[in-house]
């Protein structure tokens, strides 16, 4: 069989929890449920960071943050880091990124050999984190005032930029069928829908009745009862001086359904295209995020944490051809993309990495012939004072940050986390085994000590960079105009036919 083409589609803080596919009663969103009901389904597929720039960088790396320094949303990734860009093109792939990734610092392609559009978010490290004033709330973070003006819209930022992303992510796939580069191309579609804030259009908000909204299942949490993280988040978000009441929660995820709603019609004209073009048969689609929204959760929102509504993931792969329709329960993450991928490219018969990755392929759950049921999470960024670390394993997920109580949770008997086991004498021993993982897998002091100092170096860094003239390091796709529609490089009636499709004069194909 061919090399087939590989399709990533990737939403901003999609959380599973707000999917049909994943139980939800309330969402509407068809297109998904297509991919889904004959695709293969990941029922606990997680982030390894739940944060923007750092779950991206370890789904592009089949690397943890701490690898590759990708601590926060302004962190860079180096360039000599292998991502999933370099191992297909090295496999004979065209690679295409047509939205937002994030990627901090002057290499903006990572891989990628094409880029489409610029980003939605700054390419410097003016949003990095400072550990050493964990009491100063950053003016440019999170705050409520996306869930307290929840509503409608006429149009937004993150309209303007998800209209270009899937516009010229279908331009792109009718170029391709329309071409003479034979190559099988990996192509990202990354949308910022249905990140906050919470603003959607009519159209997509009348989708859904007031009443029908569900309001979360564990209700708000009195800060004094929190965990120390979840009470850092509160402050780093401005949670404690914005009361939110019952009704702005539910104009929130109201909103945010419709988000999903407007995300999934993008999905349906992607995959409308993949058919128009004739290419749908030999494409894998791949459906995910970088991570979750807490949506309200326990008082909380956004994400910043390992509870699952912010560190659980979607996960469908769609290729009925070569994998059928099933259901997988065993937990993996966005670190074991690249592996993955790269199986996908060689048929399951990958020749061996260049360096050792920490993700592990997932294609022995693709093909059901087993698999592994592990995931390592770790969250370096705003509102911790030190590194945060989870592991998740069978029933059972351990979260961990020097000076604070661990917490364990049984998932499957207390799927919303309200009994923490670490205080269980009868977890005693499972309590102790895990500590002893994190020990061995970890040097956290160090990892703190190396944090630190590059939050240092990157915020001395950006102060000079504002000095005088600045340099900008975000992307600005190139067009070259003189070869765009029709010039006098061509005959008219040449260009006429080889941009008509389907073809009508073969010999004029490219």
């Amino acid at each position: 069989m061919a090399q087939p083409n590989i399709l990533i589609l990737m939403a901003d803080q999609l959380t599973p929890s707000a999917l049909a596919a994943y139980g939800n009663t309330v969402s509407k969103t068809p297109h998904i449920d297509a991919l889904a009901a004959s695709g293969v389904v990941f029922e606990s597929a997680y982030t390894n960071s739940p944060l923007c720039a750092p779950s991206r960088y370890v789904f592009m790396a089949g690397k943890l943050p701490s690898a590759i320094g990708a601590y926060d949303n302004a962190a860079e990734l180096p360039s000599e880091v292998l991502t999933f860009g370099h191992y297909l093109r090295h496999a004979g792939y065209r690679t295409i990124l047509s939205g937002k990734m994030h990627f901090c610092g002057a290499d903006q392609l990572h891989g990628f050999e094409e880029r489409l559009t610029t980003d939605i978010y700054p390419a410097d490290f003016g949003w990095t984190p400072d550990w050493d004033q964990p009491e100063l709330r950053p003016s440019w973070y999170h705050n409520m005032g996306s869930v307290t003006d929840a509503g409608t819209c006429i149009r937004s930022n993150q309209l303007d930029f998800d209209e270009e992303v899937v516009f010229l992510a279908q331009q792109k796939l009718f170029d391709i069928v329309r071409d003479d580069d034979a190559r099988p191309f990996c192509m990202v579609v990354s949308m910022t829908h249905p990140h906050d804030p919470y603003a959607i259009p009519q159209q997509y908000w009348d989708l859904y009745r007031d009443e029908d909204i569900d309001m979360p299942r564990v209700a708000p949490i009195d800060p004094a009862q929190m965990d120390p993280h979840s009470k850092r988040l509160r402050h780093v978000s401005d949670m404690d001086n914005a009361p939110i009441s019952a009704q702005q929660t539910r104009n929130a995820r109201h909103a945010y359904y419709g988000a999903v709603s407007y995300v999934d019609e993008q999905i349906g004209k992607i995959r409308r295209t993949l058919e128009q073009t004739g290419q749908a048969d030999n494409t894998i689609v791949i459906l995910l995020s970088d991570h979750g929204d807490m949506l309200g959760e326990r008082g909380l929102w956004y994400k910043m944490n390992f509870f699952e509504n912010a560190c659980r993931v979607p996960l469908i792969v769609h290729a009925p051809k070569r994998f059928q329709a099933h259901r997988v329960a065993a937990s993996v993450s966005l670190v074991d993309i690249l592996p993955t991928l790269v199986d996908m490219a060689f048929d399951g018969v990958a020749p061996a990495a260049p360096e050792a990755l920490d993700g592990r392929s997932v294609w022995p759950h693709l093909v059901g012939t087993g698999g592994h049921d592990e995931v390592v999470g770790e969250y370096l960024g705003e509102g911790a004072v030190a590194p945060l670390v989870m592991l998740r394993r069978g029933v059972h997920k351990f979260v961990h940050s020097p000076g604070d109580p661990d917490q364990l949770f049984d998932l499957q008997a207390d799927p919303n986390e309200l009994k923490n086991l670490a205080t269980d004498p009868a977890s005693a021993d499972l309590l102790q085994s895990f500590r002893a993982e994190v020990a061995a897998r970890w040097n956290l002091p160090q990892l703190r000590t190396e944090v630190v100092a590059s939050q240092r170096r990157r915020r001395f860094h950006y102060a000079a960079q504002n000095r005088g003239v600045p340099q900008y390091w975000d992307h600005q796709p190139f067009q070259a105009a003189s070869q765009r529609y029709m010039r006098n490089h061509i005959d008219l009636d040449t260009l006429e036919a080889r941009a008509r499709y389907p073809v009508v004069h073969p010999a004029l194909k490219p």
